[in-house]
């Protein structure tokens, strides 16, 4: 029972090839591209509107120099909430149900925001891991629990994303399955079950939109700390 609830975030294979890089790659593919034409379609507007908003809403807060990172992260925003999003479908996987993916996305980012406030405020950054006035037999306990603080930031933001998505995947799973299974013995009973069902998908839908923004915003925040 157990492998059979968690065999659904095991990656397929075909000809012994791993079908995880085409499910990362699809959301880029179903993107809508530029024609060269004067007046955009539906679509491409819907997709400006979007990237824009997304864009205003989290570079508001941060100085020029983050400005920098608006591709980066926007990409980054529409790639987690495709991928989050499209994982809900029958039939489909979800790449970031899977802790190594999700890492290997924080670490690089949560790295590179580290590195360029110690390469343009040294004094600035240095200064986080021991705060004006403390006392001197607490220096070295601070300075550690700072550093835990610190380094344990990309392990927060790929756990987040791994774990609420994951939960969601596994409720959706064995109420599907409570369905299917009472429903010879009480036909009520189970569409009152279809009915939490239908609730929770609606729910894991804004949970999948809510956690690829915040593991973008959180990133923002970090990056917020450098500049």
């Amino acid at each position: 029972m157990t492998m059979d609830l968690f065999s659904q975030f095991a990656s397929t294979t075909s000809l012994g090839i791993p079908l995880i890089l085409l499910a990362m790659l699809a959301p880029w593919l179903l993107f809508p591209t530029y024609l060269g034409h004067w007046i955009n379609n539906r679509l491409l507007t819907s997709q400006n509107w979007f990237l824009t908003m997304f864009t205003k809403q989290i570079f508001l807060p941060l100085n020029s120099p983050a400005h920098k990172w608006a591709f980066l992260l926007a990409s980054l925003m529409a790639f987690l909430l495709s991928m989050n999003l499209l994982g809900l479908l029958p039939y489909t996987f979800t790449p970031t149900t899977q802790l190594s993916i999700n890492l290997g996305l924080a670490v690089p980012l949560w790295l590179a925001t580290v590195l360029l406030g110690f390469r343009n405020q040294l004094n600035h950054s240095l200064a986080h891991f021991l705060p004006e006035g403390t006392p001197t037999p607490l220096i070295p306990v601070l300075i550690l629990i700072e550093t835990i603080s610190l380094f344990i930031r990309p392990l927060a933001l790929g756990v987040r994303l791994t774990a609420n998505l994951t939960a969601g995947h596994l409720l959706i799973h064995l109420i599907s399955s409570a369905v299917s299974a009472i429903f010879s013995l009480s036909p009520s009973a189970s569409l009152l079950t279809f009915t939490v069902l239908i609730l929770l998908t609606v729910l894991e839908i804004a949970v999948a939109m809510i956690q690829a923004y915040v593991f973008v915003l959180l990133l923002s925040l970090y990056l917020q700390e450098n500049t």
